[in-house]
Formats: structure tokens, sequence, C-alpha cells
């Protein structure tokens, strides 16, 4: 649900040094992009012994069934603080979902049911138990939904006590808004009141829960303040924002984008060994970057793995692969999906978890145009995109070139194990049986 929004300058220089736990290792990895008051949320951190532990929350709207990797940040800042001693807040944006974030886009999001809505929260609730522990307890995690106070919003009343808090003109002037404008692109006015529900969200946990922080990436910081002093101007309570940088790759290409599409968390969406395989192939230059905001490994570990170079920088990237794999996967996929890679890459074999898909016996008795089993496989996006690969050499059928685009796949294909190996380039695999 987090409003991805406005202000996206550079954070200031960090001249105050926190003495809480959660704050320096939060600096430490490079979580840390903006604060609205960082000397007070610090002491009220130390102070958590006499005043409790603090609660803070980050919001995920609903869109899709799984949250994908472009999320992990976020999910990793709310396991630190519960690793701190702090109380994390899950709000699943059943509310503000049907109304759809603007924030870098240049058109609505699609409208979805209530029954759609369900659905993805149902999806996305699987993965947090493997980064959060659930219960009464004082630190233990706990899972809303803001259509639990927004669905009973009275129209009239909310614009009369809410409304009056918010400028227009200021609110003209926050990215997600203007860059819309510029663009002359339409923003509807259910779109508009985004930025106001974000606030009231904050306003609500901190009535409800006792929440005084809001997490979140650094395009939301401005509806991050708005909630901070919707707090101030309603409740006269302290509530406070802490935004981290959005993680982009050093080549510049969006976090948890690829070719094939998103890297999804949940294993419904995305294999364990795909997902394995996503933190292997990460860049030379991100490795030590990464190690520290998506694994749990010592700073001086990570030190060490980061300076490795030359072909020693693919040990730091299976360490990375195998730790973020375990985080969400569970053990036992991470070294399953580092077998399959080793019998894979370095003995030229099947692996067990290599993706599978099954076509028809009759179909590859026929004779199977390869292009259509690359599209298929998931290892093209069109047949045009299968051609390409043939053309470039990048395309193998049992580890052996596809030099025609006309050529058709058969049961002489089939080797000792029965299946056919198909590959893209030397990292991506795919198992075709048949069924």
């Amino acid at each position: 649900m987090t409003a991805r929004n406005t202000s996206h300058a550079e954070p200031r220089p960090i001249m105050f040094q926190p003495k809480s736990p959660f704050l320096r290792e939060f600096i430490a990895r490079g979580y840390m992009h903006q604060c609205t008051a960082l000397e007070e949320l610090d002491a009220r951190l130390l102070d958590s012994a006499k005043a409790g532990p603090l609660v803070a929350y980050i919001g995920f709207d609903a869109t899709a069934d799984s949250l994908h990797v472009g999320s992990m940040v976020q999910i990793m800042m709310l396991r630190l603080l519960q690793k701190s001693g702090g109380k994390p807040i899950v709000l699943m944006g059943g509310g503000t979902t049907k109304v759809g974030d603007p924030t870098g886009r240049d058109d609505m999001r699609k409208v979805l049911s209530d029954d759609d809505i369900a659905r993805n929260i149902a999806g996305i609730k699987k993965v947090f138990s493997q980064f959060l522990t659930f219960g009464d307890g004082p630190t233990d995690a706990v899972m809303v939904n803001n259509a639990d106070w927004l669905d009973q919003l009275n129209y009239l009343g909310f614009l009369r006590d809410y409304g009056r808090h918010f400028s227009v003109n200021r609110m003209l002037g926050f990215d997600s808004v203007k860059l819309r404008l510029e663009r002359e692109q339409a923003l509807t006015f259910l779109e508009f009141n985004y930025m106001i529900l974000q606030a009231y969200d904050f306003l609500e946990l901190a009535r409800r829960h006792n929440c005084t922080l809001q997490l979140g990436g650094s395009d939301q910081w401005g509806n991050i303040v708005n909630g901070v002093e919707l707090g101030r101007r309603c409740d006269d309570k302290t509530l406070y924002g802490l935004t981290s940088p959005l993680i982009t790759l050093s080549s510049g290409a969006k976090m948890g984008k690829t070719a094939a599409g998103a890297v999804w968390l949940n294993e419904e969406r995305l294999s364990a060994y795909d997902y394995w395989q996503f933190w292997r192939n990460t860049e030379d230059a991100d490795v030590g970057r990464f190690l520290r905001l998506f694994t749990e490994l010592p700073l001086y570990e990570i030190e060490r793995l980061e300076s490795l170079e030359g072909a020693e920088i693919n040990e730091a990237k299976i360490v990375l692969a195998n730790a973020a794999t375990a985080m969400c996967r569970g053990a036992e996929a991470a070294r399953s999906a580092e077998a399959t890679a080793r019998k894979v890459f370095a003995e030229g074999g099947l692996g067990g978890d290599l993706p599978v898909i099954t076509v028809a016996q009759a179909a590859l008795d026929s004779g199977l145009p390869v292009i259509d089993l690359l599209v298929q496989a998931g290892l093209a996006t069109s047949k045009s995109d299968a051609r390409r690969l043939i053309k470039g050499n990048g395309a193998r059928l049992n580890d052996q070139a596809i030099g025609d685009d006309a050529m058709k796949a058969s049961t002489s294909d089939l080797n000792a194990e029965g299946v056919i190996k198909l590959s893209a380039g030397k990292k991506k695999h795919v198992v075709v049986k048949v069924g």
C-alpha cells in the first residue's frame, strides 16, 4: 500500500551517529536515506525499556498474489526492527488497493474486485512467515488490513475532519501528481485521494496499535511526512518517518525485473532454483551492497567477500544466493538449488530443481518447432525473440547449438533420461518431458 511518492532528493549527510542498535545497523547495512527526526527517534529507541518496544509499519498493496524481490528491502527493514527489539506491523492495503497508487505510473492501475484483492492478500501473507515471527508477544509481528477502517469511512465526515489538513497546492507538487500532469496524462480524482488515505493509515495505526514509525522507500517520503504531520495536527502525537534508498542495479536496471519478468517471492510464482539463480547472477559491482541489504551475514564477513576479485567473486555470489534463498524458501531449498546449479554447470548434467515443462507425446512424434518450444519454456518472450536467440547462437538443445530456427524437436532428441534439455545462454535451462 505504501504510496511511493514525492521527493527523490539526495539525503543529507548523516552527521549524528545513533546509539540505538537498530539505527546503527540500519545505517551500516545501507538502509538509511532520510529520517524526520533522527536524534529523537534514536532516543525513543533507547528508551524502549521504559516506553515499551517501538512499533513500526510498512504497507503493501494487494495488486498481485505475491510480492516480488523489489519489496525485499522493506521486508528486511521490518525483520531488522524485530530482531532489534521492535514490533513490526505488516499493513495489507485491502482498502487502498481499491484506489490504486499513482506513483511511478503513466496510467491508472487496473481496478480489482474485492475477491481479487482477498485472493492476492492470501497469497502475499505466505511469504511473511519466512521473515517475521507473528504472535501476541510484545515484539511479535502483526498483520492488519486497512480495509478495516477505510471501508467504514463516512465521506463527508472524513473530508470535514481530515481533508482540511491537506493543501492541494502542495499535493500538486508531489512527483506522482506533477509528472502525470506534465505529461498530460489523466490523473483521476480517485488516485488523487491515495496520498490522503496513506497519511490517514498512519494516524489509525497510531491510535489502534501505538505505532509511531513508518518505514518505506525514498519515493514515499512526501506521503510519510503527510502522515507524521496529520498525527501531530489531529492527536498531538509524535510520529516518525524513516526511508531507504530506491534500489537499482549498477547497470541502472530496476531491481527485481528480468527479461523473463518479475522475480516473485512465492514458490507458486517462481521456483526456488530460479530464485537462487537470480541472486547468483548478481552483477559483480552489486555483490557487497546486496550482501548487506539482503542477508544477515556479519559485516566483517561481507567485507571479506566483496574484496574478492576475478573468478573468486563467484564464491561471494554463491554465498549471497544461498543466504537469500534460505531466508525466503528455506535452507533445504537453497542447498538443493546450489546442487542443481553445480550439476548443470560444472558437470553438464540435469539437476533436480530445473524448471520442467510437459509436452504431448503426439506433438513430439510429429515434430515441435523449437521456436514454439522456447516460448513455451519461458526462455523467449515471443517467436521473434526466439529467432533472435537462435540467430545469436544463444539457444541450445541438449547442449548443442540450435542453428536453424526452422528446426523441430522430436522423440529422437530425448536423452537417456527420457527428457530434452533446452537452454538459453549458459545460465537458463528448462527440462522438456513427455506427458
